[in-house]
């Protein structure tokens, strides 16, 4: 195990992003690839959508082909030329996870940008993953980290890779149970959806530690959207319950496209550090133009966040290597490849 300190930051708020950034200030990125998870809808799509307006190739990894290439033709609408790959992968299913990233590792040996967006929310009642993981945890945190750990040597051969690891402010709601935790004894749906959006911040908080002690230049950021109304919310809710929600969204939401700049801030700013969490600056979290924001501190403790990691290796089979570059791909990074119906 790396030691405990390496002078990574974990968290650190002492980066300041300016007050007025918005999606225009993106830089160009014509000649990156990057990988979006759970871009058919919300704020995957909207993140999708502008990294292909800023000029990069997306492949947009969804778990229903046809939703995404639904969503695919919609981005291609808005942007005339995108250049997307629609690709299955279900976080839910470590045998989808290993064969999209073998997939993409054939065809790419260059890979810009990870956007771990995908997730599912406060399931009613506990149901497991084809690998019998509890379903948030495996697929919110452990299916991402699956799916990291094989795309790292693509990540490892561009010149400035990030990972972006979408959490949520209810991440104040986990702990992380190191005695049950695939909620086998005890199970709360909010409880379970809290742990596994905390997991996504310690996983991002060492992985960048375990990058900068590599000597990488791989940079692991997360963001959170606020109170931004999405499917999500909805997913698995009873009908009043659904009623609810959807009426506190409509009065307080914001939209998908606000709630995506914090995520194409952290995906994009060119001179932001790996180890920040960024997020609406106004309203306690919920809502306002992107800033660093500090996490609670149980997303903070480095031994839990070391302990997490090698659980996640343990449980999945993927160990990084930060050595490994992988073998060369069949075509090139970044290539011009228009959506196939």
């Amino acid at each position: 195990m790396p030691p405990t300190s390496t002078g990574a930051s974990f968290f650190s708020t002492s980066h300041t992003i300016p007050r007025d950034w918005t999606t225009d200030r993106m830089p160009a990125l014509t000649g990156t690839l990057a990988v979006v998870t759970g871009a058919n809808g919300g704020i995957g799509l909207v993140t999708a959508r502008e990294l292909a307006l800023a000029g990069a190739t997306v492949i947009l990894a969804v778990r229903d082909p046809a939703r995404g290439d639904a969503a695919a033709r919609t981005i291609d609408n808005a942007v005339p030329g995108a250049r997307l790959r629609v690709r299955r992968l279900d976080l839910a299913d470590l045998g989808s996870v290993r064969d999209f990233a073998a997939e993409l590792t054939a065809e790419h040996d260059t890979l810009d940008l990870l956007v771990n967006n995908a997730g599912v929310m406060a399931v009613p009642r506990r149901l497991t993953t084809a690998d019998g993981f509890e379903l948030q945890l495996g697929t919110n945190h452990l299916g991402h980290f699956a799916l990291t750990g094989l795309l790292l040597p693509a990540l490892l051969n561009a010149p400035q890779p990030r990972v972006v690891t979408v959490s949520s402010t209810l991440h104040t709601l986990g702990r992380i149970d190191f005695d049950d935790l695939h909620g086998e004894h005890r199970y709360s749906r909010y409880g379970a959806y809290g742990q596994s959006k905390l997991a996504n911040l310690l996983f991002t908080g060492e992985l960048d530690r375990r990058a900068t002690a590599a000597g990488s230049s791989l940079r692991a950021i997360a963001a959170h959207p606020g109170y931004a109304s999405t499917n999500l919310q909805l997913t698995g809710q009873g009908a009043v319950t659904r009623a609810v929600m959807a009426c506190s969204n409509a009065l307080f939401a914001v939209s998908p496209r606000t709630g995506a700049r914090p995520v194409l801030c952290a995906a994009t700013l060119p001179d932001l550090p790996g180890g920040v969490f960024v997020g609406p600056r106004g309203l306690g979290g919920y809502r306002g133009s992107p800033g660093v924001t500090r996490p609670h501190h149980r997303a903070r403790d480095q031994r839990d966040a070391a302990r997490l990691w090698e659980l996640s290796a343990d449980a999945t089979g993927v160990h990084y290597d930060f050595a490994d570059r992988g073998a060369p791909a069949h075509g090139p990074a970044g290539s011009d490849r228009r959506l196939e119906d």
